[in-house]
């Protein structure tokens, strides 16, 4: 009996103590304030009540938020903007999760999470960098520091080379501009107080920004002068002729060829079919003047080829022309056959070639600008080899009285020609080279007869497709 008695005195005494050591943790647990000593980014919070410090926490973060960022740029100008608008917010998850600890979970969770409560915790700030470039944008960057200018080369009338320097202009260094933020934004509440009402300056860090095109690139490019010259007379050309010969060179005019790239003038005259069109002048059709669309268009295709030659360069494809034509001596024509024959050359000098023509006072001229020693020149020499007399071609005619004949067309005479170019170095002729053999046909001469007891019915020539030179089909 006694040690029953014994038994319960010691289990009520066991049940006491756990009761007291139970309401011990839920006071201690329950707490409302935080434990002493806590420190949340400089701001003593040892002892509040958690309520208020989540209540002052907020508003500390809005007041961060809330202090001006004052931008300064070139010439002093400034802007301000908020941390906030800046992009910059701040954040204590890790500390609000903390507090929910204690609060939550069961009695053990809740004393082990207030035992091991951190005394320090940190303000996390964070950098969305896209909200300040929405703010120092292009517009206000063009705004504030203007826009860059290329660089432009200008060919003066007199034939010089004149460069105008580029502007460059700035823009914002963002990668500069997010370390300096992050070394001069508040990271904590330790001088809250101070920070109250003050400005936080800032210079925005800037770099050049260059425009497309350079003074030095410009000039890597070896535009440096006049490197050859050479014009041809409209003579008696028509309205017509005058007008597509005006068209062609238009189209040619200002051409911009890169060291090896090849002058297509089959391109230029779609240009120029398409800018200016053309109008009627006589063309040339398998060897005959007739009426046609562009005539004249050769001759820029053979000024631009004589200019080519007198400059050194490769040609790729040229043809002389079926007659021999009035403002160039014979084998120094280039004809053009829309689809069939074209002129193309390449551009060899090592640097870029720009190509200028007009045409005034009735002469078409052609400049080539580029790099050339100034040493070096060339000239052309072409002699006749062979005169080719035209052939008789008779027709029978009985309108004429019986034994007579007369001239329905006269034929024209032909000729092979060689053309030489000679390379002179300082004034001497240092080498000289066959540039060209080329056959100008004759062109038959018709004779209408009355030959008694012939059949009336003419035998036509076997006929080809017509090759149209110096012109262009008409669409």
């Amino acid at each position: 009996m006694k040690k029953i008695h014994i038994s319960l005195i010691a289990a009520a005494a066991l049940l006491l103590i756990l009761s007291l050591l139970f309401g011990a943790l839920n006071l201690y647990s329950g707490q409302p304030a935080l434990p002493k000593g806590v420190n949340l980014a400089g701001w003593q919070v040892g002892g509040m009540n958690r309520d208020e410090v989540r209540s002052q926490l907020e508003d500390r973060i809005q007041k961060l938020g809330s202090i001006p960022l004052v931008l300064i740029s070139e010439n002093n100008t400034e802007l301000k903007v908020t941390l906030k608008n800046a992009g910059i917010t701040y954040e204590a998850e890790a500390f609000l999760k903390g507090m929910k600890e204690l609060e939550q979970g069961s009695l053990m969770e809740r004393v082990q999470a207030r035992r091991n409560f951190s005394s320090n915790w940190t303000l996390h700030t964070h950098l969305d960098i896209h909200q300040l470039q929405q703010i120092l944008s292009p517009a206000w960057e063009k705004n504030i520091f203007g826009e860059p200018v290329n660089a432009t080369r200008r060919i003066t009338e007199d034939d010089r080379i004149v460069y105008t320097p580029e502007i460059s202009s700035r823009t914002v260094d963002w990668a500069a501009m997010e370390k300096a933020l992050q070394a001069v934004i508040p990271k904590d509440f330790s001088h809250m107080e101070q920070l109250g009402g003050t400005e936080i300056p800032i210079k925005v860090p800037l770099t050049i920004l260059q425009p497309s095109v350079t003074l030095n690139t410009l000039q890597k490019e070896g535009i440096e002068r006049k490197i050859t010259e050479f014009s041809t007379s409209l003579g008696a050309s028509g309205p017509g002729r005058s007008y597509n010969v005006d068209a062609a060179a238009k189209a040619v005019n200002g051409t911009i060829l890169p060291p090896g790239g090849i002058f297509d003038y089959g391109k230029a005259i779609e240009k120029a079919k398409k800018d200016y069109g053309f109008q009627e002048a006589p063309v040339i059709v398998n060897g005959k003047l007739q009426p046609g669309t562009g005539g004249g268009i050769c001759q820029v295709s053979s000024t631009l080829y004589n200019a080519a030659l007198r400059a050194g360069l490769d040609i790729v494809e040229r043809h002389n022309h079926s007659l021999p034509v009035s403002y160039l001596p014979k084998g120094q024509d280039a004809t053009f056959a829309e689809g069939y024959l074209n002129f193309r050359f390449r551009n060899n000098t090592g640097k870029y070639l720009i190509i200028k023509t007009a045409v005034e006072n009735r002469r078409l001229t052609v400049k080539l600008f580029g790099t050339f020693p100034k040493n070096v020149s060339y000239t052309l020499e072409s002699k006749v080899t062979e005169t080719l007399p035209p052939a008789d071609s008779v027709v029978n005619d009985f309108s004429l009285a019986p034994g007579t004949s007369r001239i329905l067309e006269n034929g024209k005479t032909g000729y092979i020609v060689e053309t030489y170019i000679t390379r002179w170095v300082d004034g001497q002729p240092l080498e000289k080279k066959k540039l060209s053999r080329d056959i100008y046909r004759a062109q038959k001469r018709i004779i209408a007869v009355n030959k008694a007891g012939a059949s009336n019915t003419l035998q036509p020539e076997a006929t080809k497709r017509p090759l149209l030179e110096d012109g262009v089909s008409s669409d």
